[in-house]
């Protein structure tokens, strides 16, 4: 707006200093009608400048529209996400429990939002919004498989994966669910009462999810 202004006063004094009767061609002894003339060539070069101007605003001003689209889509909305596999080190057997017990996913592969924790294996909603979790399991490395991990929500049991016959001791699978989730719910996977699942440094047994969008 300032440069805006400048100009239009620039454009003003050009103006005042036009001769009466137009530019004449210079004549001896008369420097300052040579002056005058040249301040004469200004008019046109404003106009240049002011269309520089607007364009340079109009660029502007839809520069600063798109920065305003990325804070909405970046810093508005709220990250949460999270990885982790069920081992920090070694390999072994997790289980059996006499009861059914949430599964603690020691090495975490990110945390965004820090809504998970490690040491009790539990996820808590600190956005209210629709979220997507997956998890895997690998089963017991044994003649009998024995191995059945649920997806838990606030203690309610939403999806499972088992393996407890077969003569193959090399079993996996997965599942996932996309759920509302309120201030506070909590999302788990649990290992079901006298199971038991194997890991070692490939992660077979892993647990994810995060925040698809705020409700």
């Amino acid at each position: 707006m300032m440069k805006t202004i400048a100009v239009l006063f620039l454009a003003l004094g050009c103006c005042l200093s036009e001769p009466q009767n137009g530019c004449e061609a210079p004549q001896s002894g008369g420097p300052e009608r040579s002056g005058l003339c040249a301040l004469c060539s200004l008019p046109q070069d404003v106009a240049n400048v002011m269309e520089k101007v607007n364009l340079l605003e109009t660029r502007l001003q839809k520069t600063e529209k798109d920065v305003e689209e990325l804070r909405s889509l970046i810093g508005g909305q709220p990250q949460v996400a999270f990885s982790a596999a069920l081992l920090d080190s070694g390999s072994g057997n997790t289980g059996p429990f006499t009861a059914a017990t949430p599964l603690k996913y020691k090495r975490v592969f990110s945390n965004t939002g820090s809504s998970y924790n490690p040491s009790t294996g539990i996820f808590t909603a600190h956005v209210k919004g629709m979220y997507f979790f997956r998890f895997s399991m690998f089963n017991n490395l044994s003649a009998t498989p024995s191995s059945v991990v649920s997806l838990m929500k606030n203690g309610q049991r939403l999806t499972s994966v088992w393996d407890t016959a077969g003569s193959d001791s090399n079993d996996m699978g997965s599942n996932a669910v996309v759920i509302a989730l309120e201030v506070g719910d909590s999302v788990y996977a649990e290992l079901g009462a006298n199971r038991i699942v194997y890991d070692d440094g490939m992660n077979y047994n892993t647990f994810s999810g995060f925040l698809l969008f705020t409700m």
